[in-house]
C-alpha cells in the first residue's frame, strides 16, 4: 500500500481542459514532499476530464455528477478524501513553481503552530494584452508587497493543515455557490478563531488565465466587491492589507471627490484644478505600483493600467455605497419612521465627519 503524503494538492475544475494539462504537469513536476494529486471536476462539459484521465496512474480523479457546485465545494469534496495532512489547494489555470511543494512542506515543518500559507501569481502571466497582464501584474504586486502575518486566505495557490480546515467548516459552499471571496472568508474565519496565515511571498505560480474587459468589470463588482463588502459590514473588519489598506481606501475616496467635482467644473471652472488633484493624489498614493508596471513593461503599459487601476476603484467604490445603503435600509425598514430618520440622519453625519 502506497504510504500517506504529507501533502494533497486539491484542484478543482470547472471546463478548464485549456489549462488542465499544463496544471498538472507542473504538479507533477514538483519535487522536495510526499504529496498526492486531486482533481475534482466540477461537471465540465469539455475535455477537463479526459485530460486529466491521461494522468490516471498519478492523479485521482474525483467526479462530481451534480455539478457545477462551484469551487467552494469541490475543494470541500477533496478535501473530504485527501490523505495528506496539508491540504495545498491549486486553480486549474495556475501552473505552479517547481519547488512549490517543497517549499509549502518546509515551511509547515519550520512553523508548527502556523494554520496556513498562501503566495502569489509571478510577473510572467501567460496570456498576453493589456487586460490580462495588469490584471496579473496587479495581484503579483499586491500579494508581493502584503503583511506576511496574513489576514486572509487565497485558494489559487495556498495550503492549509487538513485538521484546521475541518475545525473551521472548511469553504462556506453554501454562501458562494459560484466563484468568489470564499477563500477571503475562510480567511477571516481563519483569523476569527485565532489561527495565523502566511503570505509567503517565494510561493508562485503563472496564471494561465485570459482577461477581457467585460469580464474583468463583472468579476470585480459581481464576485468581489459586492460580497466582499457585504462581509466587511457583516464582521465589521476591515485590515489594513492587501486591497484595503489605508491608501487604497484613501484612492476610491479621492477618485469619488474627482468624479463629483468633474461635472461641477462645467459651471464653475476652477473645480477642474480640485479634480485633477484628486487623480494625482491617485497616482501619488500608488506611485510604487505604476513604477511596477512601468518597470515590468514600460511606460505606456503603464498608463494603461492606470487607466484601468481607475476603472477598479470606481467599481469598488460604487458597489461598497451600494451594499451600505442596501444594509442601512434594510435596516431602515424594520424601524419605527421617526427612529428610521434620526438613524439616517446620524449616518450620514458620521459618513460625513
Amino acid at each position: 500500500m502506497q504510504a500517506r503524503p504529507n501533502i494533497s494538492v486539491i484542484i478543482p475544475v470547472y471546463n478548464g481542459a485549456e489549462f488542465m494539462r499544463r496544471c498538472l504537469e507542473a504538479v507533477l513536476a514538483s519535487d522536495g514532499a510526499s504529496y498526492e494529486c486531486i482533481v475534482v471536476n466540477d461537471g465540465s462539459t469539455d475535455a477537463s476530464a479526459d485530460i486529466t484521465a491521461q494522468f490516471w496512474d498519478r492523479v485521482r480523479l474525483v467526479n462530481l455528477t451534480d455539478g457545477p457546485r462551484g469551487p467552494a465545494y469541490a475543494r470541500n469534496r477533496g478535501g473530504e478524501v485527501a490523505r495528506g495532512e496539508i491540504l495545498f489547494f491549486v486553480d486549474a489555470d495556475v501552473v505552479l513553481a517547481r519547488g512549490a511543494l517543497g517549499r509549502v512542506d518546509r515551511v509547515f515543518a519550520e512553523q508548527p503552530e502556523l494554520a496556513a500559507v498562501f503566495g502569489s501569481y509571478d510577473v510572467h502571466p501567460a496570456a498576453p494584452g493589456l487586460v490580462s497582464q495588469y490584471r496579473n501584474l496587479l495581484h503579483h504586486f499586491v500579494h508581493q508587497n502584503g503583511d506576511p502575518n496574513a489576514s486572509t486566505f487565497w485558494a489559487g495557490c495556498g495550503a492549509i493543515r487538513r485538521s484546521v480546515f475541518k475545525r473551521v467548516g472548511g469553504f462556506d459552499a453554501n454562501r458562494f455557490p459560484h466563484s468568489s471571496i470564499e477563500d477571503i472568508e475562510l480567511g477571516y474565519r481563519l483569523k476569527t478563531s485565532g489561527f495565523s496565515v502566511l503570505l509567503d511571498r517565494e510561493l508562485q505560480g503563472t496564471h494561465l488565465k485570459c482577461w477581457r474587459l467585460p469580464h474583468l468589470i463583472r468579476t470585480d463588482i459581481r464576485s468581489r466587491a459586492i460580497p466582499w463588502s457585504r462581509l466587511i459590514l457583516e464582521t465589521k473588519k476591515l485590515p489594513n492589507d492587501l486591497n484595503l489598506s489605508s491608501g487604497q481606501r484613501l484612492s476610491v475616496a479621492l477618485l469619488a471627490l474627482s468624479c463629483l467635482l468633474l461635472p461641477l467644473a462645467l459651471v464653475q471652472s476652477e473645480l477642474i484644478a480640485l479634480s485633477a488633484a484628486g487623480l494625482i493624489g491617485v497616482a501619488i498614493l500608488n506611485r510604487d505600483l505604476y513604477t511596477f508596471f512601468c518597470r515590468q513593461r514600460g511606460g505606456a503599459f503603464a498608463v494603461g493600467c492606470f487607466l484601468l487601476h481607475l476603472l477598479y476603484f470606481r467599481s469598488s467604490g460604487l458597489a461598497y455605497l451600494y451594499v451600505w445603503s442596501e444594509c442601512r435600509l434594510r435596516k431602515a425598514s424594520t424601524m419605527r419612521p421617526f427612529t428610521a430618520v434620526k438613524s439616517a440622519v446620524r449616518a450620514v453625519f458620521g459618513l460625513v465627519s
